[in-house]
């Protein structure tokens, strides 16, 4: 290391190094500054590499805060004029950096988070995940942003964290993983689900101004999908059941026995849990004199239930990662053309009879975007992105550059991490074909709570802006729908586009559940979720507080098959517990 420091001075001696060196020190004495010693370059380069060797030891040790800076030496102009305030170099962190009062509200809920999210990270072998989370919607970065530098010894990346007065972003693992790429805030992923709550508000849009009916047939914007028939009699397929996927237009699996043997055996166990529930019930009502009668009910129905469990077991069904449409390639031009995939295919279950989630019921929804704004479907909502200021979401297409998107991995059958195939999403860019950022996520997350909120704050604050949807329009997507089901939470129930859990507690000083609403997405090589949990508010917060208020989580992984909701449902929870009132 000295014979390389050694070196510095004896280069710039050297004709060729003079005249790198002269023209420096010209520079210099034409400033009126005093005149440089013959060894300021040797300083220079001991002095930053005492300092990097510094910065790096006190980050990989992490227990002992960074030694002060040394004295601006008068004789190096170049270390003694300040940066620009935005490139001001960034102290590495230790658990004795000082930490701002805002950044310290949240401190407990940002090591849970982490924490959390290492373990999942863990468990499921995912290469990369971001999470982002938002307080009460304030989604600018403050003056006295805390920037920092931590060692993920899970990964054994250095990572940028990034931590505001209302917001906390944060990336862990790679996004790249042959390139040695890390996550950060900005990585790009597939948000796959997620797109249909997107696509909601094209169709919210359109019904509010009047341009949508949802309730009549869809053949009136869309002849090009034939109408429809169940068991001989003629049916009416709408936009409100295609949006709560109420249509009976079939998901990837085209075998309608075994979804329709799926279902009843569902249907069957869940009958099973009721009456237990009930007799239970009736058990603890009626007391020990019925215990008899209550044993030989019990008995007679679990014997009821063991023989139709025995006739009616369903066939095993492919998940949606064996099925090949999943994996399509060709590329559709327009949503109409991309119909002909299922338009023919019979209807699965009479229209608003059950739930059968379908992502194809959302490819015919673009049609009908289309149909209804005169917009081309991509161009419709491209104008969304621009309004709500989501400005790296995009539909996802193989030619352009997209910057800072991440790369996607699944497990072989060997449990070898390897890159996912080639799709190309153009058949379902409505119902799963959208990249994003945890950032503009929460953007949107918060204009719908916004939206959601505003209504009741209009009375105490005449000032307030519009919501990007109406109150009303909003109350009418985030309420749950009869007959649906909300897989990733059976506490709750699809609304339109989101799913939606209910406020409910049964018993005193026992679990409360929290009102929330949430979509989660699986893509080939991506898993994703975002949740919003509205603060319950109160007349004080009603007369003094403006809208949004709530947490918003978003998580997207580079890895299917995660579950991440009740990972955000948590986080959410946990950064509640710290919020407290910002003036």
């Amino acid at each position: 290391m000295y014979r390389l420091l050694s070196a510095v001075p004896a280069r710039a001696a050297t004709p060729r190094g003079c005249a790198w060196g002269c023209g420096r020190r010209a520079a210099h004495q034409r400033a009126g500054l005093p005149k440089l010693g013959p060894g300021w370059v040797g300083g220079l380069g001991l002095g930053l590499g005492l300092a990097l060797g510094m910065k790096l030891a006190g980050g990989l040790r992490g227990a002992s805060p960074a030694p002060p800076p040394a004295a601006p030496d008068p004789e190096s102009p170049i270390l003694s004029e300040p940066l620009p305030p935005q490139e001001q170099p960034l102290a590495p962190w230790s658990p004795h950096t000082p930490v701002p009062p805002h950044a310290r509200r949240f401190a407990r809920a940002i090591d849970s988070s982490r924490d959390l999210l290492h373990r999942i990270k863990d468990e499921v072998g995912a290469p990369g995940i971001v999470v982002g989370v938002s307080v009460d919607g304030k989604e600018v970065w403050s003056e006295d942003l805390n920037s920092m530098y931590f060692l993920d010894f899970h990964t054994f990346i250095l990572q940028r964290v990034k931590l505001d007065l209302n917001r906390f972003l944060e990336g862990l693992g790679y996004a790249d993983v042959e390139n040695r790429v890390p996550c950060k805030p900005e990585t790009v992923m597939r948000i796959a689900s997620i797109s249909k709550s997107l696509t909601m508000v094209a169709l919210a849009k359109l019904w509010e101004a009047g341009k949508l009916d949802l309730d009549i047939p869809v053949q009136h914007y869309v002849p090009e999908f034939p109408e429809k028939e169940y068991e001989g009699e003629k049916v009416s397929v709408t936009t409100r059941l295609l949006i709560s996927h109420l249509s009976g237009i079939r998901h990837y699996e085209k075998d309608m026995k075994k979804v329709k043997e799926e279902k009843a055996y569902k249907a069957l166990k869940m009958m099973k849990e009721t009456e237990s529930d009930q007799e239970k019930d009736l058990k603890e009502k009626g007391g020990k004199s019925n215990e008899k009668n209550d044993f030989a009910a019990k008995t007679k129905i679990e014997q009821d239930n063991e023989a139709k469990s025995r006739n009616s077991k369903p066939c095993k069904k492919k998940n949606d990662f064996e099925q090949g449409e999943l994996y399509l390639k060709e590329k559709f031009e327009n949503s109409i053309e991309s119909l002909r995939l299922f338009k023919n295919d019979p209807l699965f279950f009479k229209p608003g009879s059950q739930f059968l989630y379908s992502t194809f019921g959302y490819t015919l929804l673009a049609a009908i975007v289309e149909r209804a704004s005169g917009y081309k479907y991509l161009d419709y909502m491209q104008k969304i992105f621009h309004d709500l200021d989501m400005l790296t979401t995009v539909q996802e297409e193989n030619e352009p550059v997209i910057y800072n998107r991440a790369r996607f991995y699944v497990y072989n059958k060997k449990k070898r991490l390897v890159n996912t195939p080639y799709v190309d999403n153009s058949y379902k860019w409505a119902g799963g074909g959208f990249l994003s950022t945890v950032g503009d996520l929460l953007k949107f997350g918060n204009a719908m709570l916004y939206g959601y909120q505003v209504g009741l704050f209009k009375n105490s604050n005449e000032n307030l802006l519009p919501g990007y949807l109406k109150p009303e329009t909003m109350l009418m997507i985030w309420t749950p729908v009869p007959n649906t089901e909300m897989s990733w939470d059976k506490e709750g129930k699809y609304a339109m586009a989101w799913g939606v859990v209910e406020k409910k507690q049964t018993y005193g000083s026992c679990r409360k559940q929290r009102h929330y609403a949430s979509h989660t997405g699986g893509a080939v090589g991506a898993s994703s979720v975002l949740l919003v949990l509205p603060e319950e508010l109160d007349a004080e917060a009603l007369n003094n507080k403006v809208p949004p208020r709530g947490i918003v989580v978003s998580i997207i992984c580079n890895m299917q098959s995660v579950g991440l909701n009740s990972t955000a449902l948590k986080i959410a929870l946990e950064f509640d517990k710290d919020r407290s009132d910002i003036p």
